[in-house]
């Protein structure tokens, strides 16, 4: 008995905006392989509560392979096989996709949900979300990692299998009559249109012109909710952020401009995500002269 079970992280609320996928392997009746890696989803637009969840900023993908050389090492292993996913239906809405959205057939493959085999073999008043029936099950991992949300996924299946004195997990769906949803081979019906549009989104990420620089400036929320505008202005030794906040205005850096530089846009209220990314392509410039790009400072 073999399968794979697999875990998406998104950037915003598009299913073709992965940023991050873990894969855990089942081989006779154990575990054998765990796997992670982060994804540059098409536009570093992220939602904050995305970032909440999971933790992911958009610094921490800007460097990361596009979905397409990310999940290359993976899809023989996919082909053919039976996945698992706690809430299959978001996971492998993720992975048909993303995979439509960069022009990759989506292959072959059976999914069955352990979110579903949970409520049958370990129902309880207080939910079957994964963090849940690991704790009830004593599966220690970090919640909200891909890999480890995969590897608590593969373990609720076996636990799952011992429980019912099972070996095989479509002999478990069929005893449990759970549907193995199967996907056929080939493309997405909208193919062309979703390549251009994945394409289009990272091209305008990764090559678009910047604006003035007078433009870019953010509204973020401030601790006690208060609104702050974070303004890049251009001075004599560099590009200079100024915050409205009352360290900004005794000329000390604020929390608010490292959130800016670092990408972190939890609390970015004005929303112009794009101009995140132009910001840092602005201080990791060779324009910026003096000032070092990731530590520009306040004042």
């Amino acid at each position: 008995m073999s399968a794979v079970a697999i875990d998406f992280e998104t950037a915003n609320e598009r299913r073709d905006s992965a940023c991050a996928v873990g894969l855990a392997w089942i081989e006779h009746g154990r575990v054998v392989r765990r796997e992670t890696r982060l994804i540059r989803p098409p536009e570093l637009r992220f939602a904050p509560g995305n970032i909440r969840i999971h933790g992911i900023l958009p610094a921490d993908v800007r460097d990361a392979p596009a979905f397409p050389e990310a999940i290359a090492p993976f899809l023989d292993d996919l082909r053919g096989r039976l996945l698992l996913a706690h809430n299959a239906p978001f996971d492998m809405g993720v992975l048909r996709a993303s995979l439509a959205a960069w022009g990759q057939p989506v292959p072959a493959f059976a999914s069955l949900c352990t979110l579903q085999v949970a409520r049958r073999v370990f129902p309880d008043p207080a939910g079957c979300g994964l963090s849940k029936v690991a704790a009830r099950l004593g599966i220690r991992f970090e919640h909200h990692d891909a890999g480890e949300d995969a590897y608590a996924c593969a373990e609720i299946a076996l636990a799952a299998l011992r429980e019912t004195g099972l070996d095989d997990l479509r002999t478990l769906a069929k005893r449990l009559a759970l549907p193995i949803v199967t996907q056929a081979p080939g493309y997405h019906p909208n193919l062309e249109a979703a390549a251009s549009t994945a394409s289009r989104a990272l091209l305008a990420t990764r090559e678009r012109k910047a604006a003035p620089d007078d433009a870019l400036r953010f509204t973020m929320r401030g601790s006690t909710g208060n609104r702050y505008e974070v303004v890049l202005e251009e001075h004599a030794l560099g590009p200079y952020l100024r915050c409205s906040c009352q360290a900004g205005r005794n000329r000390r850096r604020c929390r608010h401009v490292d959130a800016v530089v670092e990408g972190d846009v939890t609390d970015l209220l004005s929303g112009n995500f794009a101009d995140v990314e132009r910001l840092r392509r602005r201080l990791d410039g060779a324009e910026v002269g003096p000032v070092r790009a990731r530590r520009v400072a306040a004042a």
